[in-house]
């Protein structure tokens, strides 16, 4: 115990401006704005920043600071193959009786039917939007899209 020692020992800050390396202007420079304590030249540009006006919302130049984007919901063809019968309209609304889409919330950020799984059943698709191969099997099922 009488042996231990700090990792690392006490240091004493340099105090400046009290004679020794640092006298007189303590590495400042010299007089003026810059040699007084507690206050430095602040940014013109801050300045500039500081003046315009900040009211609530995004302000008209919304779209150049912020990409606005729609989440659309994802719907496999795999789920119309067990949801629907042939010859059945595929519509936001048809979907959310269905099931296949949760809530109404969902079906306000709009549908993309994607191509994942496969489609036997002639499907009449409209109101959504659709992938290319979603596309393709459904046309190929025998269905349409408007």
């Amino acid at each position: 115990m009488n042996s231990l020692k700090r990792v690392t020992p006490n240091t004493k800050h340099v105090q400046v401006g009290r004679g020794g390396k640092r006298g007189k202007t303590a590495g400042r420079g010299t007089k003026g704005q810059n040699a007084r304590s507690g206050h430095r030249k602040r940014p013109e540009l801050r300045d500039l920043i500081k003046k315009i006006p900040k009211k609530r919302g995004y302000g008209k130049n919304r779209a150049i600071s912020a990409v606005v984007t729609k989440n659309l919901v994802p719907v496999n063809v795999r789920d119309l193959e067990t949801k629907f019968n042939s010859g059945e309209a595929v519509n936001i609304e048809s979907l959310l009786a269905k099931g296949v889409l949760r809530n109404a919330r969902q079906s306000k950020a709009g549908v993309k039917i994607l191509g994942t799984g496969e489609l036997t059943k002639s499907l009449v698709v409209s109101g959504v939007t659709v992938s290319e191969s979603a596309k393709a099997k459904i046309v190929a099922a025998g269905g349409s899209i408007a």
